[in-house]
């Protein structure tokens, strides 16, 4: 019985249920490379009078957004192991505490044996990271792989920093910054490149949804846990600015998500319009939007809300629409591309 509860005490720790969330940035910067790359070999193949001349078209590798998707589920179980080790040792995780008891609070884990977890979760993430790296740029592109590999080394940095240490940065109301920063840009952006090798600014607008709805998380877990995290001095950004106006920047944050994955759809069906023989001019790529109907339900919801505890079921909806909208992303781009 004891060696089931130390199970269920890891498993968590984990907190599965953010792992769909993590992985959102991932897919969505996926298909659309999948998309793109489809697009252009069919364009190159159209006018080559040899088609199977394809010595200067990228191919898609399904074996980098795989590392990618096992690399980032690591940083997120680093960053759940963290946070359990950190708010644990701090007595920021008591009983004043709204939400499930967490693994050091519980006794079943003790901190040396989560930090022991800790360290193996950062060096098996980070090989995952360095494999990943090798395997899409290799060493023919020195520089960028070095910065990969420093973004995943920052990574590691920012998914430990955030409740462990003297100077944690998620005590000082830094942590929807990072949040957005990584789930973000770093997430859709970097496996955009890693599987293309070519930026695409376009892709900063998808980007800039899902770092919005990441946030929009951790804002709810925050509004939640703000009285508990007030007596235990953790500042965080819902501390700072009080119940009223965590409501409005939570508004801001869908509406914003919202607003921006618009605009990205926007632009590629107007490029699409203006050239019929492609697929982009067809409604289907509009398909992800419809993930923010469930998320404006939810903005209703928390407006009515007054009690932070009635939040908690809230943050699985975000969490799931924001996946629902990376799933729909790879529905409707697999579709275009067939």
């Amino acid at each position: 019985m004891a060696d089931r509860q130390v199970f269920h005490a890891w498993i968590s720790a984990a907190r599965l249920r953010t792992l769909p969330l993590s992985i959102s940035g991932i897919l969505v910067g996926s298909a659309y490379a999948y998309y793109d790359i489809n697009r252009t070999y069919k364009a190159f193949a159209s006018v080559l009078s040899d088609a199977s001349d394809t010595s200067t078209i990228t191919f898609y590798n399904f074996l980098i957004p795989i590392l990618a998707l096992i690399t980032t589920l690591g940083f997120q179980v680093l960053s759940n192991f963290a946070n359990d080790y950190g708010d644990g040792v701090k007595g920021t995780d008591n009983e004043d505490r709204i939400g499930p008891m967490r693994a050091i609070q519980s006794g079943l884990i003790s901190p040396q044996q989560m930090k022991v977890a800790m360290t193996i979760t950062a060096l098996v993430t980070l090989a995952s990271a360095v494999t990943l790296i090798y395997v899409s740029l290799g060493w023919e592109q020195l520089l960028i792989s070095l910065l990969f590999l420093s973004l995943g080394i920052a990574a590691i940095w920012a998914a430990i920093k955030y409740t462990v240490g003297d100077n944690a940065y998620g005590y000082r109301g830094l942590g929807d910054v990072f949040v957005f920063i990584f789930f973000g840009p770093v997430s859709v952006e970097g496996i955009y490149f890693l599987i293309t090798k070519s930026w695409n600014w376009q892709m900063l607008l998808p980007s800039i949804c899902i770092g919005l709805l990441s946030v929009a998380v951790l804002n709810l877990n925050n509004m939640r846990d703000a009285e508990s995290d007030k007596k235990a001095g953790k500042n965080t950004l819902v501390v700072k600015m009080g119940w009223s106006k965590a409501k409005l920047f939570h508004y801001t944050l869908i509406t914003g998500a919202f607003v921006s994955s618009s605009l990205f759809y926007i632009t590629v069906w107007y490029r699409g319009y203006l050239n019929l023989s492609t697929p982009d001019a067809n409604l289907l790529i509009f398909l992800p939007v419809l993930a923010f109907i469930p998320l404006f339900l939810h903005l209703l919801r928390v407006q009515k809300t007054q009690v932070p505890a009635l939040l908690d079921p809230e943050l699985k909806k975000v969490a799931l629409s924001t996946f629902l909208f990376a799933l729909l992303a790879i529905i409707s781009t697999w579709v275009l591309s067939t």
